[in-house]
């Protein structure tokens, strides 16, 4: 009777009839169910509309830049509204004048912020819907400036807004892109909502 009784307690239950395991649960109910992971790796659409950006970027700040070139000499300045003004001015250092007397450095440290930015693309384009337009913004704006200080060791700044050092339009899309990428990837990482609570209130002691 003992030997009996051993046996059948220690027996598997049989599993009840009309209950479904969901997909990705655990059956062990002690163990935690952990969430389904994804790819955050970057698509070959979201690689697409990176190029997008990025070449459209780099178009619009070559031809602003090569329209004010061939329009206005060097410290040449056309008044355009208030504090605003189309001012021609050769700057060999990063965005609003910076580390002007160091041309090779920016141009090597900039080359390694490209690469380092699309490496970062290609694991984490995923995370976010917003990226491929925050990084093809600051890529494109990063290529086109370095692609100027290569074949001319400067590149054309022409927006002045008289209390601030002139800039263009490269220096722009730097400037949203990393906004854009700051705000993206602290949404990204934020909980959209807080889990429910299954217990009844009812119960409460």
């Amino acid at each position: 009777m003992q030997a009996e009784g051993r046996a059948e307690l220690s027996s598997t239950p049989e599993p009840i009839h009309g209950l479904r395991t969901p997909l990705g649960a655990r059956t062990d109910g002690l163990a935690p169910v952990s969430a389904a992971r994804r790819s955050l790796a970057a698509s070959g659409l979201q690689w697409l509309g990176l190029g997008l950006v990025a070449a459209v970027a780099v178009l619009a700040d070559q031809v602003t830049k090569q329209v004010v070139t061939s329009t206005l000499a060097i410290d040449e300045a056309v008044q355009v509204a208030g504090p605003f003004s189309i001012h021609h001015v050769q700057n060999s250092g990063i965005a609003f004048g910076l580390f002007s007397s160091a041309t090779p450095v920016v141009i090597v440290l900039t080359t390694i912020a490209v690469f380092w930015m699309l490496a970062f693309f290609a694991r984490s384009g995923a995370r976010h819907p917003i990226l491929p337009v925050a990084l093809g913004l600051l890529i494109g704006g990063s290529v086109s400036n370095l692609l100027d200080r290569v074949r001319l060791g400067h590149v054309t700044d022409f927006i002045d807004l008289r209390h601030w050092p002139a800039f263009n339009l490269a220096d722009s899309f730097i400037v949203i892109g990393v906004g854009i990428l700051l705000v993206a990837l602290v949404s990204a990482d934020r909980d959209p909502r807080r889990p429910r609570r299954t217990g009844n209130a009812a119960a409460r002691p």
